[in-house]
């Protein structure tokens, strides 16, 4: 049994200490305003951006897990986040072991390039910058941490494809515009299946791309959508080749690590959203 600490218990923090909770791990949640009861995790209120609640967490960890959604988009935002908050977690816990919780954003790709964990990670927007600046900071102060990089998270709750893809949106159809994607589910089994291997004593990279095996372009996947839920087809939106985020995102580092996706392409994880959900229309 390990003693896990999860900064940033929203959704997916929460459902990850579920998860190891259930595994009989000891599970403390940090969260600036947590449930009043919650009897399977330890949570502590906190503040990592003031560093307000810190004192009172128990520094004897064996993982941390840094899941955390800046208030806002703005500078200062992902500034509190990724920079002061970061650096007051760092000043607490300078020994312990991190999974950081990272965006495929960190790449400039534009042209539907293949990336990886070796592709160059140069973004150009500065929210993305304060993210990849974050990445290589936890590197330098322990080379044992790992950065997971998780492209856009769709589930339920997460549904804004779906209600575009029923309006019949305009979208980009020539050259492909690929957007990549991983179901929530997944994003929980991939950070539960890294401690597992870490715990079980394997060498982990320090990079770990976290998308399903379809990279597909968002024609496809509005039209797609459209048909399930019987919804006019989108209409063509002519523009020029480069597109902000146009990459395709390559799992297999994490596949050959033996993880198996739950949820490989956007068919299997929305259909289950439209059928359960009552979407279609």
């Amino acid at each position: 049994m390990a003693n896990i600490a999860i900064v940033g218990c929203g959704d997916l923090g929460t459902r990850l200490a579920h998860v190891l909770s259930d595994k009989g791990h000891q599970v403390t949640g940090l969260k600036r305003h947590p449930p009043s009861h919650e009897g399977r995790i330890n949570y502590v209120a906190a503040d990592i951006a003031s560093g307000t609640g810190l004192d009172a967490m128990d520094m004897d960890f064996d993982q941390l897990f840094f899941i955390v959604t800046p208030d806002g988009r703005s500078e200062s935002d992902y500034r509190a986040i990724y920079e002061t908050g970061l650096n007051n977690l760092l000043a607490k816990l300078p020994e312990c072991p991190w999974i950081f919780v990272s965006s495929t954003s960190v790449y400039a790709q534009s042209r539907g390039e293949w990336v990886d964990e070796d592709s160059p990670a140069e973004p150009q927007t500065v929210t993305s910058q304060l993210i990849r600046k974050a990445e290589q900071r936890l590197i330098e102060s322990n080379p044992d941490n790992i950065i997971v990089r998780f492209s856009g998270i769709y589930g339920p709750g997460r549904e804004s494809l779906l209600r575009m893809a029923a309006q019949s949106p305009a979208i980009q159809k020539e050259p492909p515009y690929f957007t990549n994607r991983i179901h929530q589910q997944d994003c929980v089994g991939v950070l539960a299946f890294l401690l597992e291997q870490r715990l079980a004593g394997r060498k982990l990279e320090p990079c770990y791309l976290a998308s399903d095996d379809d990279p597909a372009p968002l024609w496809n996947v509005v039209s797609w959508l459209a048909e399930r839920m019987h919804c006019p087809s989108p209409v063509v939106k002519t523009v020029g080749t480069d597109a902000v985020m146009n990459k395709r995102c390559s799992n297999r580092r994490l596949k050959d690590l033996g993880y198996q996706f739950r949820y490989p392409d956007f068919t299997k994880g929305y259909a289950e959203l439209i059928d359960k959900g009552g979407l279609a229309l």
